[in-house]
């Protein structure tokens, strides 16, 4: 026997765990998650946590043509921030909110959500915080936490940073799907804001506020600190896109304010032939967008692919309802404006000081 298979037999250290793996630590994690976990779980979800797979029972009671709508994706960078700042829950939140919207722009409700959490070495109690947040943000949209998976990739990730993964699966109704065929010229676009940079452009926001004190309250932030407006959770737009519907408005396209900004985003909606045109005058940009701006040096036209910019989801609308559409919207809770209208062409342009 070998000296150091005699120091692991003393010590009791199983091989998994002297390669950087706790099995212990992974089921400690699902104990502290289980029940936050198990409060989104509908009588459509059949079992319970820890099968090899979820179970979900697809009955869509009185839809026509019942169409499945997912998607995956991340939270970028912005695990970097949640490691500096100690601040992970709203991670899982973030998750959610990114995924639900992102199905939302063709109408479709969500059903289940599956989550992915990767360390490098694993500690339960941030996991747990991760996942009871994306669970508390399932749990205010009916939606269910169906599964996921916790991984502990010693050499792959670095130890004390993490990655986050979610997959939404969601339903429409074929004849109420939203693809933006009917957009047309003269369309109004009502905006409403972000929550912050939600979770798109954290490598250039990191670039320019690294240096920064992120504990300070700072005149150029209205004596808000870093620490809390990197951290504020991706919004859900689910809400606004159903008081909408209550009110019969035609909704027409929608787009969620991503990687890409203004620039790129909506003309993912867009039939051929159709632009949009967009007032950057009837917004003020919040201004931990301008300091991310002015400090990391970028031009407008950058700034406008790599950030929000304050605006986090768009609503496109017959210009006849336009009035009725902001009603619904206010009525709903948020505080909505007409950021511009749709125009023949294609694209993007903007009125105010950002080339097109």
């Amino acid at each position: 026997m070998t000296q150091g298979n005699t120091d692991a037999a003393q010590t009791g250290a199983s091989a998994y765990e002297r390669a950087g793996v706790s099995i212990d630590a992974g089921h400690r994690a699902v104990a502290l998650m289980k029940g936050a976990v198990a409060r989104t779980h509908t009588p459509a979800v059949l079992g319970g946590i820890g099968g090899f797979g979820g179970l979900f029972r697809a009955a869509f009671g009185q839809m026509a043509d019942p169409v499945l709508v997912a998607s995956t994706d991340g939270v970028g960078t912005k695990t970097k921030v949640a490691v500096r700042t100690g601040r992970f829950a709203g991670l899982g939140a973030d998750i959610v909110n990114h995924c639900v919207n992102d199905i939302l722009v063709q109408g479709a409700r969500p059903l289940f959500f599956l989550d992915y959490v990767a360390m490098g070495k694993l500690w339960p109690e941030r996991v747990a915080e991760v996942v009871t947040g994306a669970a508390r943000a399932c749990e205010a949209l009916g939606v269910a936490l169906l599964g996921g998976e916790t991984a502990e990739m010693p050499g792959v990730y670095v130890e004390g940073e993490l990655d986050i993964v979610g997959t939404i699966v969601g339903v429409v109704d074929r004849p109420r799907l939203i693809d933006g065929s009917r957009i047309q010229p003269g369309d109004s676009v009502i905006a409403l804001s972000s929550a912050g940079l939600h979770t798109n452009g954290y490598s250039l926001a990191r670039l320019a506020l690294d240096e920064l004190d992120w504990q300070e309250a700072r005149a150029d932030l209205g004596g808000e600190r870093l620490e809390d407006l990197l951290t504020v959770p991706h919004r859900a737009y689910l809400a606004a896109f159903e008081a909408l519907t209550a009110a019969d408005v035609d909704v027409r396209g929608m787009g969620h304010i991503t990687g890409g900004g203004l620039v790129d985003n909506p003309p993912r909606v867009f039939p051929e032939g159709v632009g949009m045109r967009v007032d950057t005058s009837s917004w003020t940009v919040p201004p931990l967008f301008e300091l991310i701006v002015r400090r990391a040096g970028v031009e407008r036209r950058e700034a406008f692919r790599a950030l929000n910019m304050g605006v986090g989801f768009l609503f496109i609308v017959p210009a006849a309802q336009q009035e009725e559409a902001l009603a619904a919207l206010r009525a709903a809770g948020e505080s909505p404006w007409v950021i511009g209208e749709m125009i023949a062409g294609s694209g993007v342009t903007f009125t105010d000081g950002v080339t097109p």
